[in-house]
Parts: C-alpha cells; sequence; structure tokens
C-alpha cells in the first residue's frame, strides 16, 4: 500500500543514494568504467527506502534517524555486494576462477576491497547526514500524512 511516508523514504534514499555515488567515484581507481554506477545505487536506494524506512515510519523522530541510518547502511551493503557479484560473473566470463566455489569466494574478497575505498570523509558525510535527514523527513512524512 502506498504511503506518504513509503514516498518521501523511497525519494530520500535516492538521492543519499545519488550523492553517496558521486563521492565514491573520485576513490576507485581511474581505470573503473562507472558507467550507470549512480543511477544504479539510486535505484537501489529508492527500493530500499520504500520497503524498509517508509513502512516503520511513526515511530518517533530518534527512532527516525536510527532507521534512517540503518537504510544508509542497507543501501551501502546491497550495493557492495550487488557490484561485487557483478563484477565476479564478469571476471568468471573470462575464466579466471579454477572453480565455482573460488568464484563465489571471491564476492566478500571484493566487498572488502571496494569497502575500503570507502573512507573517504565526503562519502561517509553523505551517508550519515543523509540518513538522518531522510529518516527525519520520512517521520515527519509519516506523522503529517496518514
Amino acid at each position: 500500500m502506498p504511503t506518504a511516508a513509503k514516498m518521501i523514504a523511497a525519494v530520500a534514499f535516492a538521492i543519499v543514494g545519488w550523492f553517496a555515488a558521486m563521492a565514491y567515484i573520485p576513490q576507485l581507481p581511474d581505470s573503473t568504467n562507472t558507467g550507470y554506477f549512480p543511477q544504479i545505487v539510486s535505484g537501489l536506494g529508492f527500493v530500499i527506502g520504500w520497503f524498509t524506512l517508509g513502512p516503520n515510519a511513526g515511530k518517533g523522530y530518534v527512532e527516525g534517524m536510527s532507521l534512517g541510518l540503518r537504510t544508509s547502511m542497507l543501501v551501502v551493503l546491497w550495493t557492495l555486494l550487488g557490484f561485487s557479484t557483478f563484477a565476479m560473473i564478469r571476471q568468471s566470463t573470462k575464466m579466471t576462477y579454477d572453480n565455482a566455489g573460488e568464484a563465489v569466494l571471491d564476492v566478500p574478497i571484493r566487498m572488502m576491497y571496494y569497502g575500503q575505498l570507502m573512507g573517504s570523509a565526503n562519502l561517509i558525510a553523505v551517508l550519515v547526514i543523509g540518513g538522518i535527514l531522510g529518516g527525519l523527513a520520512t517521520e515527519f512524512a509519516g506523522r503529517r500524512w496518514r
């Protein structure tokens, strides 16, 4: 059931995802093709905001802030998992792995590598401030438009 809180959460975390992706791109190696990276992360933010933060609106502003931070971390987790899996599949088509187990075990290694690149202050600020503001906006919408 669509609600105002779900829509505000989805739009807020689509924006957070976009800015987080744009803050992350300079941390990548120069030869990295980013392609549709900001759009995909923004879409993930939209879906995760809709399904995780939106239904939980109405529990209070402090809870809204913590749920907003949780949603930011979920966007990071699913982005790392998705892009690491995609990179593993691209490498497996080049026959770089000896067996399927080696390919599957490469996904968490890639997640750790890409996660280490997330140490910039701009990216952390976008995720923390955006998560808090997104949570507050969702809570306000949940209380205002029932």
